[in-house]
C-alpha cells in the first residue's frame, strides 16, 4: 500500500490567486457510445495514446457507461473471460450490480455505491458480468471503469482483488455546497485529515463529489500530480471554462488547489495522481514498459500461464 504524504493545507481557509489554483488545460470529449461485451455501453474518455500518457499518468483509460435501463433477462450480460497484465482495473458502481471472478481466486459482487479495485499485476484472466439478481430483476445501470498503471517495479506483483463497499468510504463535506466520499488517498479538509480505504500502488487521490446546492468547492491536491475531473452529470465550471457533461477535464500543473463551481445535483469524479514518468507500451489488455514485455505477456497468456476460469451455467 502506498501511504500518500499529505502536503496540503486545509480547504476553505483562504482565497487563492489564479497562480495558486489549477485551471483547465484541455478537455477530452466522450467518444460515441460503443459496447464493451454486451453489458457495458460506454463512452471512452481517455486511453493511453502516446501524446496523452504523460498528462494522465498514472491513469490510463476511462470508460463511462451512463445511466441505462435494462429489462429483466435470464441472460447475464457483461464481459466474458479475458486477460490483463501490468495495471489495475477500478470499477465504480453508481447503479446496478456486477459480479467479478478471476483466475487468481479473487471475486465478489459490487452493488450501487461500491467500488471494485483489481490489481492484475503479473497476470490473470477475469470476467465481469451483471449479478444474477440484477439480470433477473433489471433496472438502471451506471458504471465507470478506470485503468490505473502500475510502476515498473510492481508490474509483476501478485494479483490482488479489493471489493470496497460504499459504507467504507469516509464522507466529505466541502464548504456549504457539496459533499463527497473519499475512495483512495489522503486529503485534508478544514483541518481534518481523512484517508480512503483503497490500497494503491502509487500516490493518488480519488474522490466522488456531489453538489447539494449551487456554489463553489475547493480542495487541495499535490502540486506534482496530474488531476482529472469527470463530470458525470450537471454543470461544472473551472475558472471561466465550462466543462460539458460526460467529459473529462485535464487540469493545469503545479498549483496546489482546485476550485470548482458546481450547479445543484452535479456529480464529479476526481482523479489526482503522481505521474510515474516511465515508458508505457500498451497493447490490448496488457500494459507494460517495452514491446518485448508485451510479447512475453501474449505468450504467457496463450500458454495458459495466467490461468483460466471454470465454466459455469
Amino acid at each position: 500500500m502506498t501511504k500518500n504524504k499529505p502536503n496540503h493545507s486545509p480547504s476553505h481557509s483562504r482565497s487563492h490567486s489564479r497562480e495558486d489554483v489549477r485551471q483547465i488545460e484541455f478537455i477530452l470529449p466522450p467518444t460515441e457510445q460503443h459496447w464493451v461485451g454486451d453489458g457495458f455501453f460506454v463512452h471512452t474518455l481517455m486511453h493511453p495514446h502516446p501524446r496523452l500518457v504523460d498528462r494522465i499518468s498514472p491513469f490510463l483509460l476511462l470508460d463511462y457507461a451512463p445511466p441505462r435501463s435494462f429489462t429483466p433477462s435470464r441472460h447475464r450480460r457483461g464481459v466474458g473471460e479475458h486477460p490483463h497484465r501490468g495495471f489495475e482495473t477500478v470499477t465504480f458502481a453508481y447503479s446496478g450490480e456486477v459480479e467479478h471472478r478471476d483466475s487468481a481466486g479473487g471475486g465478489g459482487k459490487i452493488e450501487s455505491g461500491d467500488v471494485q479495485w483489481m490489481t492484475a499485476g503479473s497476470g490473470l484472466v477475469h470476467e465481469e458480468k451483471f449479478s444474477r439478481d440484477f439480470s433477473d430483476q433489471g433496472g438502471e445501470f451506471e458504471m465507470v471503469q478506470l485503468w490505473v498503471n502500475l510502476p515498473k517495479v510492481k508490474k509483476m506483483m501478485p494479483p490482488r482483488y479489493q471489493a470496497l463497499q460504499g459504507r467504507q468510504f469516509p464522507q466529505l463535506t466541502l464548504g456549504k455546497s457539496a459533499t463527497g466520499r473519499l475512495i483512495a488517498g489522503k486529503v485534508s479538509l478544514d483541518g481534518q485529515e481523512l484517508e480512503g480505504p483503497a490500497l494503491t500502488n502509487s500516490p493518488m487521490l480519488v474522490m466522488d463529489l456531489r453538489a447539494q446546492e449551487d456554489g463553489g468547492v475547493q480542495f487541495p491536491v499535490s502540486k506534482s500530480s496530474n488531476t482529472l475531473l469527470l463530470l458525470r452529470k450537471g454543470k461544472l465550471r473551472v475558472g471561466e471554462t465550462e466543462v460539458p457533461e460526460k467529459s473529462l477535464a485535464v487540469l493545469s500543473l503545479k498549483a496546489g488547489q482546485v476550485q470548482l463551481h458546481l450547479s445543484k445535483g452535479s456529480e464529479v469524479l476526481v482523479l489526482s495522481g503522481e505521474p510515474l514518468g516511465e515508458p508505457v507500451f500498451a497493447h490490448g489488455p496488457f500494459v507494460m514498459n517495452t514491446r518485448d514485455e508485451i510479447i512475453q505477456a501474449m505468450e504467457d497468456y496463450q500458454a495458459g500461464r495466467m490461468g483460466h476460469l471454470e465454466e459455469r451455467d
